[in-house]
């Protein structure tokens, strides 16, 4: 390009050099071209553009490169520089090339080695010759950080109001930089649905980056805040950041969050549980529920199609127990399909409906595998000895379960308000009494599973962690309506203290905060304790049963001892009512139990007197306590 040579005769024409690279963006329709729009995006100047077009010239034709290389008398050197564009575009100005100038601040261009700065070659950034050239490639630098999501299917109506209530946001914000949506609540895929939605409602896309993925080093933080507002800017995309629960150990990385937040401009969304205040950037925090008891009964029908005529209320079971996302929905609905396969339309009906509920308790597990420990037990209500007025209060919590939804919804008293009618209990006895057997035994019954809280994991030292760990099991429970057993209450729900110190005011807050959960929580909480003494008595007041397990009289400890030993067992002359004169619990008489199969088994032999007298003196000794002749008088 002969216009470069004659640059120093004041003859150089900058439209025949930026011809080649303007070309490349324009567009037939009279629509702006991709140099417009990037002028118009970063607010480059007249000088600027054609400094950005004469860089990309040089790699889309090389009559450009050679003019330069005849511009520099060298033909080694076919490649712009500051001091040619100084000397052949109109408007020059030094300013261009400033770190703060937006040719570099965006980094659209690259300075390479030379002797002097004005000397150097300069090279227009990969991703932006791809733009003007009208190629769609994405930023390559942002692979592994940054990924595009596809559309999603149709939102429920809950979902649609909160995708309204976005893109009013952004609409208000219009000219100014938008705050940043934090999408609260569990369920990522619904969020993510939700910002597709309200992105394409605007006419945006919309990439993905996991929290755990963000860059930490503050240079890499700022490198990748740059080069995604560039690539927001060019691709109309906003960002949306996947947090789970942010752990204490993680406070570089939310560091590393807030600093990208603060320097970056475009559309930012935030999937989180909680809220958190992250950046100086405004925000602005939006709940997202679940699917409402009618949006889950419709997407059940949706999902199992001609069968969900049969299943004769089973729906509604399954609504009233299980709070799941239309995606768990579906998949519940195809394995449960899947499994059966019998003819008859009353078999098939009763069938599905069982494969359903274990469809959906399975697929409701996940979250709270890693919080509390799943308990497995084929225990009935045949295995429970007790007196009848707690068998009693027992069967009746399983029916309140059983029949919330009838109750709550159907005969109106869950209308005024969530409160007080979550479904707790409190067990209390000393240890080995059936508290725990007691649990197994409801949920068996209600074909449930039941989930035993490690309180160790829980409780915190730190401020407010252990609110956190007890609003993620309740929150995971939520979903399957999971029975928790929290064992040994009184170490967690002791008597709230008088407010002496700080550390006393944030244990009353514990306190006052399960009370919360609880009364609201859809399924049961059950919590034991061997002292209830030490219950505060307003917290006692919340809960709505309260059972007593008593020390097992000779009657009852007869009882167990003839329903500790399984069918198959051999027995040999075991009289349980010689048995019953050991003063032990249930839970000793099991073990004492066990223990003489083990010395049957490797005498091969049938259990005898003899086997459980010797494992009576070994549960004893374990207790340090005497065995008296008067105990095991007769035995041999």
């Amino acid at each position: 390009m002969q216009a470069y040579a004659a640059a120093e005769t004041g003859s150089w024409n900058p439209e025949i050099g930026i011809g080649s690279a303007y070309a490349a963006g324009a567009r037939v329709d009279g629509a702006p071209t991709s140099i417009d729009r990037i002028v118009a995006l970063c607010g480059l100047s007249s000088f600027e553009r054609d400094l950005l077009l004469l860089v990309a010239g040089v790699e889309l034709d090389s009559s450009i490169a050679s003019a330069c290389a005849a511009a520099h008398r060298d033909p080694q050197r076919p490649f712009a520089t500051f001091s040619l564009a100084l000397a052949a575009l109109p408007g020059a100005h030094w300013s261009a090339l400033s770190l703060n100038g937006p040719l570099r601040h965006w980094r659209m261009l690259d300075i390479g080695a030379g002797h002097a700065l004005t000397t150097s070659p300069l090279r227009i950034d990969e991703r932006v010759l791809h733009y003007l050239a009208g190629v769609v490639a994405p930023d390559g630098r942002l692979a592994g950080l940054v990924t595009p999501v596809q559309g999603v299917g149709a939102l429920s109506e809950t979902h649609a109001a909160v995708v309204e209530r976005i893109v009013a946001i952004w609409r208000r914000s219009h000219g100014s930089t938008p705050p940043i949506i934090q999408l609260r609540g569990d369920g990522a895929s619904m969020k993510r649905g939700i910002a597709v939605a309200a992105c394409a409602s605007v006419g945006m896309t919309l990439s993905v980056t996991p929290f755990e993925a963000l860059p930490v080093v503050p240079q890499d933080t700022e490198s990748f805040a740059r080069y995604w507002e560039r690539e927001s800017a060019l691709a109309g995309s906003a960002l949306l950041v996947e947090c789970g629960d942010f752990d204490a150990n993680e406070s570089a990385r939310i560091a590393a969050l807030s600093r990208f937040l603060d320097r970056t401009h475009g559309l930012v969304l935030i999937s989180l549980r909680e809220p958190r205040r992250l950046g100086m950037r405004a925000s602005v925090g939006i709940e997202v529920g679940g699917l409402s008891s009618g949006e889950q009964r419709l997407a059940w029908r949706e999902a199992l199609g001609p069968a969900a005529e049969s299943l004769n209320g089973h729906v509604e079971q399954l609504v009233a127990q299980f709070d799941l996302t239309k995606d768990l929905i579906q998949d519940a609905a195809a394995e449960a399909l899947g499994r059966t396969s019998v003819s008859s339309i009353e078999m098939r009906a009763h069938d599905l409906g069982r494969a359903l509920w274990d469809a959906c308790r399975d697929h409701a597990r996940p979250r709270l595998e890693d919080l509390a420990q799943r308990i497995e037990s084929g225990t009935t209500w045949d295995h429970l000895v007790l007196p009848e007025a707690q068998l009693q209060i027992l069967q009746d919590v399983a029916a309140h379960v059983r029949h919330r939804t009838t109750v709550y919804e159907t005969w109106g008293f869950g209308r005024t308000g969530t409160r007080g009618l979550g479904i707790s209990a409190l067990f209390a006895g000393t240890s080995g009494t059936g508290k725990t057997m007691a649990a197994e035994v409801i949920a068996n019954d209600l074909r449930l599973d039941l989930y035993r809280v490690d309180l160790s994991s829980v409780v915190s030292k730190y401020i407010g962690e252990t609110e956190k760990n007890l609003r993620r099991i309740f929150d995971a429970a939520e979903q399957g309506g999971a029975v928790l057993l929290f064992d040994e209450a009184d170490a967690l729900f002791g008597k709230r203290s008088d407010v002496k110190d700080s550390h006393d005011r944030y244990a009353n807050i514990e306190v006052s905060y399960l009370l919360q959960r609880m009364e609201c929580y859809k399924g049961l909480a059950i919590l034991t304790t061997n002292m209830r003494s030490a219950l505060d008595t307003a917290f006692l007041r919340r809960l709505r049963f309260v059972v007593q397990f008593p020390f097992p009289d000779a009657t009852h400890r007869a009882e167990i001892w003839r329903r500790v030993f399984p069918e198959r067992t051999p027995l040999e002359n075991v009289d349980a009512r010689t048995l019953s004169s050991l003063n032990v619990s249930g839970g000793n008489i099991r073990n004492i139990a066990l223990n003489a199969a083990f010395l049957a088994a490797d005498e091969g032999t049938p259990i005898r007197m003899t086997h459980l007298l010797r494992a009576a003196r070994s549960e004893y000794a374990k207790l340090e306590k005497p065995l008296t002749d008067s105990e095991v008088e007769g035995w041999v």
